[in-house]
C-alpha cells in the first residue's frame, strides 16, 4: 500500500513549500557517494544550490558519474579528517543547510580497517559540528548516522529511537558514537549550532550503488561476471527501503528542524512498515523475479557476525513529519532492476533518473 502523509504532500506539491528549497544553500557531505548523489540530483531538481564535500568517487562505475554531468554542483573533493581546510571551507561557503553523509559506510570493511572507519565517522563528525559552531547562515543541520546504532539484543523486535545505543562492529560503533557526540554538541554549544539532529535510516537501496558487500551491488556484479551470488547470511533480516523514499525523509525532516518545529525530536528513525524486514534470500529471489530470472547464489562461509535480525519503528517519524516510505519492498526491487537494466542499455542514466524523481515529487 501506497502512503502519504500531509507533511509530505505540502513539500512536494504545495508551491509555499516548494519554494523552501529553491534557491536555498545546502552542502551535502558525502555527496559523491550513493545516497549523497541521489540527495543531490533531488535537491537541484527542487532548484537548490547545492554544495558538496567529499572523497572523489572510487575509480570505475559510481552513482556520482553516472548521474553527472555535475554542472551546477560547487564540487569540493577532500577529507573531512582535515579539519583546518574544513572550516574555512565552510565559513566561506556559508550554506543554510547541512546533511552529513560523509562516512566509512561499509560494516565489513570496518573489520578490515577500525582505524579508518573511527577516525573518519567520529573525528570527521566532530570536525564538522566545531567548525559550524557560530557560523549564522546555517538553519539545520541533519547528521545522517544509521539503522545499526541500536544495542542489538537479538530478539528480532523493531528498535525505536529511545532504545539503547550499542554496536559491536566498528562501523556501528562509530554510528553510535556519533550520536553521542551530536547529543553532546547539542547539550553543550547548543546555542551556538542551527539545529542539530540524526537521521537513523535502514537499509537503502535503488538504483546506481556498486560499493562492494551491499546485496544489490553484489547482484548486479554477479549477472555481469556470470557467476553465481555469494550469500554471506541468506537469512538476515533488514529494514529494506528505496533511496528516493529515504531523500524525501531526509528533506522532510532539514525543513522541519529549519523551521523550528515545536517539539520537534531530535533523532528520527526512517524505516519501511512492518512487514517489509525480508530476508537477504528474499531480496534476492525479489530481484530474480524483476529480472525474469532466477538467480544462482552459493552459501559463503564467512567468519565475520552479522546480526541476525535488524528492523525499525519509524513511528515517531510519521507522527513527527507525516513520513512514510512510498513503496513496498517489491515496489522497491522492481524499480531498482530497472534503472540497472537501463543503464546495462547503454540510457543515459542522469535525465532517466531526473524523470524518476520527478515521478517522485509529483506523487
Amino acid at each position: 500500500m501506497e502512503h502519504r502523509g500531509s507533511a509530505l504532500e505540502n513539500l512536494v506539491t504545495m508551491p509555499a513549500q516548494r519554494a523552501f528549497w529553491c534557491g536555498r544553500h545546502v552542502l551535502v557531505t558525502g555527496h559523491t557517494g550513493f545516497k549523497g548523489s541521489w540527495l543531490s540530483l533531488m535537491l537541484e531538481r527542487l532548484g537548490a544550490q547545492v554544495s558538496g564535500i567529499s572523497l572523489a568517487p572510487r575509480p570505475g562505475l559510481s552513482t556520482f558519474t553516472l548521474l553527472g554531468p555535475w554542472s551546477r554542483l560547487d564540487h569540493h573533493t577532500f577529507d573531512i579528517r582535515d579539519a583546518e581546510r574544513l572550516r574555512e571551507t565552510l565559513w566561506t561557503m556559508k550554506p543554510q543547510i547541512v546533511f552529513h553523509l560523509a562516512a566509512q559506510a561499509l560494516v565489513r570493511r570496518s573489520y578490515q580497517d577500525p582505524q579508518e572507519t573511527f577516525s573518519t565517522n567520529i573525528q570527521g563528525t566532530t570536525n564538522l559540528l566545531q567548525a559550524l559552531r557560530g557560523l549564522t547562515t546555517v538553519e539545520a543541520i541533519v547528521v545522517v548516522t544509521s539503522d545499526k546504532v541500536y544495542r542489538n539484543d537479538g530478539s528480532g523486535r523493531s528498535f525505536r529511537e529511545q532504545d539503547p545505543l550499542g554496536g559491536s562492529d566498528p562501523y556501528s560503533a562509530s554510528k553510535a558514537a556519533c550520536e553521542l557526540i551530536v547529543n553532546s554538541f547539542n547539550r553543550s554549544f547548543g546555542s551556538e549550532l542551527a539545529p542539530l539532529a540524526t537521521a537513523r535510516a535502514g537499509n537503502v537501496i535503488g538504483g546506481g550503488d556498486y560499493a562492494k558487500d551491499r546485496i544489490i551491488p553484489d547482484i548486479v556484479r554477479s549477472l555481469k561476471q556470470g557467476t553465481p551470488l555469494a550469500l554471506r547470511y541468506p537469512e538476515a533480516t533488514r529494514p529494506w527501503q528505496h533511496i528516493l523514499d529515504v531523500s524525501i525523509g531526509y528533506l522532510l525532516y532539514a525543513q522541519a528542524l529549519a523551521e523550528r518545529r515545536p517539539n520537534l525530536p531530535r533523532a528520527l528513525n526512517f524505516g519501511p512498515p512492518a512487514g517489509n524486514s525480508l530476508p537477504v534470500r528474499a531480496i534476492v529471489e525479489a530481484f530474480g523475479c524483476a529480472l525474469g530470472r532466477a538467480i544462482e547464489w552459493t552459501l559463503m562461509n564467512d567468519p565475520l557476525p552479522e546480526q541476525p535480525s535488524l528492523t525499525l519503528d519509524a513511528t515517531l517519524a510519521r507522527e513527527a513529519l507525516g513520513w512514510h516510505p512510498r513503496r513496498s519492498a517489491q515496489q522497491t526491487i522492481a524499480e531498482t532492476v530497472k534503472w540497472y537494466n537501463s543503464e546495462r542499455t547503454g540510457t543515459a542514466m542522469r535525465p532517466a533518473s531526473l524523470t524518476a524523481i520527478d515521478e517522485e515529487l509529483a506523487a
